[in-house]
């Protein structure tokens, strides 16, 4: 009887054994939920330092509400989140110095709502002939931020000094200082500024268009190609490159199909954070593919243009980006996809002078996807 008792606790302690072992195996906070960024062996060290440097390591603090909230209350929180993000991006931009030989100039539209749309374009001085537009379109959640935020503007330059011309869209937010507008819009705005770039391609000098953004600039890229595809003008967009896109609104779940929202969990970004400004832009439960492109069918994805998709390895958006990616395949559309090792959401936008060779690459992964693109018509 001993005997047999000793055989069933040495299994026991075998197993667990096991299952510690291949839970250590696993990565980030899949393997030991309470993994720090710092402490991920993944992570770029450049990149580390940089983001030690601007306090955007460890572990982000909790939020002050949850999905139990008054709609009020998670608006007011996101209201406060805006200028702090400008804060700690406008001093990490304040070091970089915007590249010469471009012109800019700003452009006023009107909107579907009778809105106003500021319209912000940069072109390189010397280059004649026609050129790839991109129609840029900034991230925060479609909640905060603006076109004209230093870490955009530098980014609209960075492009244009390539060869392309760039549009920047100021398109109404959920919260900040340009919401309080949910979708659609600021999906509504981007299609206007589509439209209004296609019109004046000419007077431009664009000779095709590339709709591009990171975040939930990437999920409004996305979207507005769905959009126009239901509004029988897809032929205004030739390609779509999405950064680190925000598309699924799967945030909320505890078991979720996404394991990079548990993996990658808090490094930079918190899920819960990601489901309460989701819940400003279409609901918690929402699923409307326009809103949250992750969720549309093929048919919907059939006969995009070109798509090509990025993500950051040590991001929680990982998944959704190269899942939406199967989805395009699947359905026809071509598409190609790229992680960035070691790095966090965006970083490649957000560090241009801490990690350089990964900010250039995705510049010129942009400028040439843009040029090798043929046109729609």
């Amino acid at each position: 009887m001993k005997k047999i008792v000793l055989i069933i606790v040495l299994t026991f302690i075998s197993c667990n054994s096991n299952k510690k072992k291949q839970n250590e195996e696993l990565p980030g906070r899949l393997g030991n939920k309470d993994l720090t960024v710092n402490e991920d062996k993944r992570i770029n060290q450049n990149l580390l330092k940089a983001m030690v440097k601007a306090g955007l390591d460890g572990v982000p603090p909790t939020p002050t509400v949850n999905y139990k909230s008054t709609r009020q209350e998670i608006q007011d929180y996101n209201n406060n989140l805006e200028p702090k993000y400008q804060g700690v991006f406008g001093d990490i931009f304040s070091a970089v110095e915007l590249p010469e030989g471009l012109l800019n100039q700003t452009e006023t539209i009107k909107g579907e709502d009778d809105n106003e749309i500021k319209l912000y374009i940069t072109r390189p001085a010397e280059i004649s002939g026609n050129l790839p537009g991109i129609l840029h379109i900034h991230g925060g959640g479609m909640a905060i931020m603006t076109a004209d935020d230093p870490n955009y503007i530098y980014w609209r330059h960075k492009l244009a000094s390539t060869g392309l011309i760039v549009i920047g869209v100021e398109f109404r937010n959920t919260a900040g200082v340009l919401g309080e507008h949910p979708f659609p819009a600021g999906l509504n705005d981007c299609v206007s500024a589509l439209k209004w770039v296609y019109e004046n391609k000419k007077k431009l000098g664009i000779s095709k268009i590339i709709v591009s953004g990171e975040s939930g600039g990437g999920n409004l890229s996305i979207a507005t190609g769905l959009k126009a595809k239901e509004d029988g003008i897809i032929n205004y967009i030739d390609g779509v490159y999405a950064q680190c896109p925000y598309i699924s609104n799967l945030y909320n779940k505890g078991e979720n199909e996404l394991k990079s929202l548990i993996e990658n969990n808090a490094y930079f970004l918190r899920t819960d954070d990601l489901g309460l400004t989701a819940s400003l832009y279409d609901g918690i439960e929402s699923k409307n593919p326009i809103a949250w492109p992750y969720h549309a069918d093929k048919k919907l994805l059939e006969g995009l243009p070109p798509h090509s998709i990025t993500v950051n390895e040590l991001d929680p958006l990982r998944d959704e980006g190269l899942v939406f990616f199967e989805k395009l395949k699947e359905a026809g559309v071509s598409a190609e996809a790229k992680i960035i090792k070691g790095t966090v959401h965006a970083a490649e936008n957000i560090f241009p002078l801490d990690i350089p060779e990964i900010h250039n690459q995705a510049i010129q992964d942009i400028k040439n996807f843009s040029y090798n693109l043929k046109t729609a018509e």
